[in-house]
């Protein structure tokens, strides 16, 4: 995966650059708005990482410009500035995914790795299949061991969401953004609780979880329980 991070924080962008090629990506850097963009629409990159307040260029500028001329490539916005707003006018922008200052860096890779799924052929998926369940997308059924589980539409997109990044970490946040769209407080325990009310579905009458919490880090959706 070949990433550019425009980023005008030096320390923070040669982090970003070691960290990502640990992970097994490339990288390269860009410390203002106007070089960002001029190598962006270069093309040939999987993921932009932009930082909202750049010299020269802003990001959601950078954004704009790029969008505006037929540039696709997924944009995971990086910022402090974290209010509900501030995500809106990132998004709105053309930002695919926006991540609030300070952050864990497995979270951003996780969000990296997930906004290259989307425009891979897997994203036309129709099913997932995880162990010996099932999630049909056209039709809204899960079967697990050829038993068809009930699921309530929250409940069905929240396993949707899980099983679409099977064998990765997914944080609250992301459920956040991308299960409940920031429609209720973040404060409340409605990500628990729907968690829990899954768990009971999908692994109480069966011989092996598939839904496994990751402490302190968010949850998982995997054959094994290892």
């Amino acid at each position: 995966m070949r990433v550019l991070v425009i980023e005008d924080d030096l320390e923070t962008a040669q982090f970003l650059h070691k960290s990502l090629k640990e992970s097994g990506h490339s990288s390269d850097l860009a410390a203002d708005g106007e070089l960002g963009l001029s190598m962006a629409q270069g093309g040939g990159y999987d993921v932009l990482i932009v930082d909202r307040m750049l010299p020269e260029k802003d990001g959601l500028s950078v954004i704009s410009e790029l969008r505006e001329g037929g540039d696709q490539t997924p944009v995971l916005i990086l910022s402090a500035l974290g209010e509900v707003d501030d995500r809106v006018k990132g998004l709105k922008a053309g930002g695919d995914d926006y991540l609030t200052k300070p952050y864990a860096y497995t979270e951003l890779l996780a969000r990296v790795e997930a906004l290259t799924r989307r425009v891979t052929p897997g994203e036309q998926e129709t099913r997932y299949l995880v162990g010996d369940m099932e999630l049909d997308r056209l039709s809204h059924r899960v079967t697990r061991a050829g038993q068809q589980i009930i699921l309530q539409p929250r409940e069905f997109r929240l396993l949707e969401y899980l099983m679409k990044n099977a064998g990765q970490v997914v944080t609250r946040t992301m459920l956040l953004e991308n299960v409940w769209d920031y429609h209720f407080d973040p404060q409340t325990n409605v990500i628990d609780v729907h968690v829990s009310r899954l768990r009971a579905k999908i692994d109480k009458n069966f011989d092996k979880p598939l839904l496994h919490t990751i402490r302190g880090a968010g949850y998982m959706v995997r054959e094994d329980a290892s």
